[in-house]
């Protein structure tokens, strides 16, 4: 993994998240692969618990940020302007990340604007103070948060009394049931109608069939991310933030 690291031997991708009502994307994801000797790429689940037994996830993490930022310089990947980057749990515990953060950009005069930090529901809940003080920290570099999987437990507001944050992503087990029950759909109505409140943006996870797009959007959901809008696609590919 080290070694994977040192010699670039991850690739990133992105995925487009689309503004709805606008038909227009407006930011993108990052996502990580590891590719084998055989050129097979493998997916985040078969070599992510090895970086987190191994307590090297805060050091993939920087190497995302690395990585993107670099590509931000060079060509704006995809044409857009912003990426979120997902931060595990053990990287909310490392204080020198926020300070490889701006460092790197501004090494590259990269405005800070142009990155966004997801947390894990489950860091938030089972970290809070940790998430505070890693939220406040990128915040005051004038990077944006998010909160990822939000409601896979339970829609819990309590802790944005004090974790400032831009974006709910509401959890894919939400999204895809809002058609067929009542709880999720209720569920994700509370989650529109209190982000509305305190002016926190909801984007809506593995989107994947019209109908729920339609019904995102007359539920007053403003962003999307799936399948269903677009699939992830290599950094250094052509553009698609149009």
């Amino acid at each position: 993994l080290r070694n994977a690291l040192a010699n670039n031997e991850l690739q990133l991708y992105i995925q487009p998240i689309a503004k709805l009502g606008e038909n227009r994307f407006v930011m993108a994801e990052v996502l990580v692969r590891l590719r084998e000797e055989e050129k097979k790429l493998l997916p985040p689940g078969d070599f992510l618990p090895v970086f987190e037994q191994y307590g090297m996830m805060p050091d993939l993490d920087r190497w995302v940020v690395s990585q993107i930022v670099q590509r931000i310089v060079r060509h704006a990947p995809g044409g857009f302007r912003q990426f979120s980057i997902n931060v595990a749990g053990k990287t909310l515990l490392d204080e020198r990340f926020p300070e490889h953060v701006s460092r790197t950009l501004r090494q590259f005069g990269v405005p800070a604007q142009a990155l966004c930090f997801e947390i894990d529901e489950i860091d938030v809940l089972g970290a809070l103070d940790a998430a505070v003080r890693f939220s406040a920290k990128v915040r005051s570099l004038g990077c944006q948060g998010a909160i990822d999987g939000f409601g896979r437990r339970s829609a819990s507001f309590a802790p944005l009394k004090s974790l400032r944050i831009d974006y709910f992503k509401v959890d894919g087990s939400i999204t895809r049931n809002i058609l067929s029950s009542d709880t999720a759909l209720n569920k994700l109505r509370t989650i529109v109608r209190v982000a509305q409140t305190i002016k926190v943006g909801v984007i809506a996870e593995f989107v994947e069939e019209t109908e729920i797009l339609v019904r995102l959007f007359a539920l007053g959901v403003g962003y999307a991310q799936g399948f269903g809008i677009a699939r992830p696609t290599p950094v250094d590919a052509g553009p698609q933030g149009q």
